[in-house]
């Protein structure tokens, strides 16, 4: 068992981005759009928690972009007073990468929806991941397809009945969280869109994490899934079923911590048990810093995909790994330095060509 956790990475992510000259507020982030969601969507929770957490960032607006792809999330640049791109479905990781890599000093900000960045846009999602290019990514999971009116998406429960499943959906779902952590993510966090302080908190920790950072968003989409994460709002049955990550403190929930989160010595696995004076001692401190995502993998995996009990929500990794648009912008100056010293008519014929004799 891990009794003490690693200390957190250095942050840097946002040391080359210019800084505003006046202090800002909310209303300096708010456009004159009229917002144009249905009403109490989940979005406009997240949109008043991004527009309310920017001005502590006190960067120059014009050095903030958001970039979104297709669905109902994805109009979250028309309501930013910032740079923005309403980009095409599912590519909005791969423009965003080409923004971060070109341009160091933005704050590049990706916002998708699990089927924009799960079914089509699912390769280039997991790329920019791997490659920890210093973007940070905001996927809204409502678990439906909301734009077009109710379809199942690729994070829809087995058996989930919609539009286009009318007999029940056979497809497993994703667990972006778990995904993304499988693609190598450097920093990888869950939250909720109507707990405020929350998501306010995690959004700042991505916000500083030097390379790529998934936030999954958990947001209701209260005409075609409504109620989807109502275990994990309401409060009485949150206290058994949220699982509140915080590094360097153990794994505890439940009323007055009576529940816990212990390695099975068998098996290796994580799994829950009732706290007491004999395994106290047993009980997982998390470990968000850790080099090895073994533990934050299987952290993802404790929340029953039906029902939800046992979610854990917070950063599950936030780890240290190369970033790329810093080890790009290097070699781009080492080739600077090394102009007039090449040959392109050697580079471009190489070792693998050939005269063709008539």
């Amino acid at each position: 068992m891990a009794d003490t956790a690693t200390e957190a990475p250095v942050i840097d992510a946002l040391s080359l981005v210019p800084k505003s000259d006046a202090k800002q507020t909310m209303k300096d982030f708010k456009t004159d759009q009229e917002v144009r969601w249905c009403p109490g969507c989940g979005d406009y929770a997240v949109l008043a928690a991004v527009q309310g957490f920017m001005p502590s960032l006190g960067l120059a607006k014009e050095n903030v972009v958001f970039v979104s792809g297709i669905g109902c999330s994805s109009r979250f640049p028309y309501y930013m007073n910032t740079y923005g791109m309403h980009s095409i479905h599912g590519r909005a990781p791969a423009i965003a990468t080409g923004l971060a890599a070109s341009r160091r000093d933005l704050s590049v900000w990706v916002v998708t929806g699990d089927g924009d960045a799960l079914s089509i846009g699912g390769n280039h999602l997991i790329h920019a991941l791997r490659r920890n290019v210093n973007l940070k990514i905001l996927l809204f999971n409502n678990r439906i397809y909301g734009l077009t009116k109710g379809q199942y998406s690729p994070t829809s429960e087995v058996g989930k009945i919609t539009k286009s499943t009318p007999m029940g959906s056979l497809d497993a779902p994703f667990n972006p969280v778990s995904l993304a952590i499988g693609a190598e993510a450097s920093f990888v966090a869950r939250t909720v869109d109507s707990d405020r302080k929350h998501l306010t908190e995690v959004l700042r920790q991505a916000a500083a994490h030097p390379g790529t950072a998934l936030v999954e968003i958990y947001q209701n989409c209260n005409i075609f899934n409504d109620g989807a994460f109502e275990v994990l709002k309401d409060k009485q049955q949150a206290e058994e079923a949220v699982i509140r990550l915080e590094h360097g403190e153990q794994i505890r929930f439940g009323i007055d911590g009576a529940k816990g989160v212990v390695r099975d010595t068998q098996t290796g696995d994580l799994k829950i048990v009732d706290v007491t004076e004999e395994n106290q001692s047993q009980i997982l401190v998390h470990d968000a810093h850790s080099a090895s995502p073994t533990t934050a993998f299987a952290l993802s995996r404790l929340a029953d995909p039906d029902t939800l009990h046992h979610t854990p929500i917070g950063v599950l990794r936030s780890v240290d790994r190369p970033v790329y648009d810093t080890e790009m912008s290097e070699q781009l100056d080492a080739a600077v330095e090394q102009k007039g010293k090449g040959d392109l008519g050697a580079l471009l014929a190489g070792n693998d060509t050939w005269t063709v004799v008539g």
